[in-house]
C-alpha cells in the first residue's frame, strides 16, 4: 500500500471507503475531508462499462455548468476577418490566425481553449501533432469549431465543461470549488450526470455507471451511490 501523509490519513479517516453516499452527503464529506488550504477544486469520476474502441461508445461533448466550474479559462480564437472583432466583444482573451499559430509551433500556450472557425481548421491542422497531446486541438462536438465563436466564447467564460471516456472508460471532470454552496455542487453534478446517463450507448448491456466518486484535490474519493 501506497504511503499517504498525516493530513490524507486523517481525512481518509471520515470516510467509509466501503459504503456509498447519496450526492448531499459526499458535498458535505469532501468538504470536510478538505485539508489544503488553498481554494481546492471539486471533481468527479464516472467509471462507465463502455468500450471507446468502438465509435458508438465514444461519449464526447461539453455543456454550461449551471452555476460554472469557479475557474477562469483564457481563450484563444483563431480566426480572421470580422470575426475578430466579434470574438474581442465576446471577452476572448487572444484573437487571432496566423500570428498566433505562428506563436504556438514556437511553443505559446498561455491558454486554456482553443475556439477556430472552421476556415481555419487546415492551419491549425498542421500543429495537430502539438495540440493534441495537450487536449487542445479544436472539436466540433465540443463546440470549440463553429461560425458562432460569440457563444462559443461566452460559454466557457461562463463555466463550460468538456467531458470525454478515456481509453479506461473513466470520464473525469471538475464540478466546481470547495467555496461553492452545497448545493451549487450539488446542482453541477445532477447536471453532468443526467447528461452522461442521456449519453449511455445502446450496445451497452447491463450495468452502465460502474461507479461514480466525488473528490477534492488531493481528497479522499467518496462513492456515490446511484440509487440514492
Amino acid at each position: 500500500m501506497a504511503k499517504v501523509g498525516k493530513k490524507y490519513a486523517e481525512a481518509a479517516k471520515l470516510i467509509d471507503r466501503d459504503a456509498t453516499y447519496s450526492i448531499n452527503e459526499a458535498v458535505s464529506l469532501a468538504k470536510k475531508a478538505n485539508y489544503v488550504k488553498f481554494d481546492a477544486s471539486v471533481e468527479v469520476s464516472f467509471h462507465l462499462n463502455v468500450d471507446p474502441r468502438h465509435a458508438d461508445q465514444q461519449i464526447r461533448g461539453a455543456m454550461v455548468l449551471p452555476h460554472g466550474t469557479g475557474r477562469t479559462q483564457k481563450v484563444c480564437v483563431i480566426t480572421e476577418g470580422p470575426k475578430e472583432q466579434e470574438a474581442k466583444d465576446a471577452g476572448a482573451d487572444f484573437v487571432g490566425g496566423k500570428d498566433l499559430l505562428d506563436q504556438m509551433a514556437k511553443g505559446w500556450f498561455d491558454f486554456d481553449v482553443i475556439v477556430a472557425t472552421p476556415n481555419m481548421m487546415g492551419e491549425l491542422g498542421k500543429l495537430g501533432r502539438v495540440l493534441g497531446p495537450k487536449g487542445l486541438m479544436p472539436n466540433p462536438k465540443t463546440g470549440t469549431v463553429t461560425m458562432d465563436v460569440k457563444k462559443a466564447v461566452e460559454d466557457i467564460k461562463k463555466g463550460k465543461v468538456e467531458y470525454r471516456v478515456d481509453k479506461e472508460g473513466n470520464i473525469n471532470l471538475m464540478i466546481g470549488k470547495v467555496s461553492f454552496e452545497d448545493g451549487k455542487l450539488v446542482d453541477n453534478f445532477q447536471a453532468i450526470y443526467d447528461v452522461i446517463a442521456k449519453a449511455r450507448p445502446t450496445a451497452v448491456k447491463g450495468t452502465y455507471m460502474k461507479n461514480v466518486t466525488l473528490s477534492t484535490t488531493m481528497g479522499p474519493g467518496i462513492k456515490i451511490s446511484l440509487e440514492k
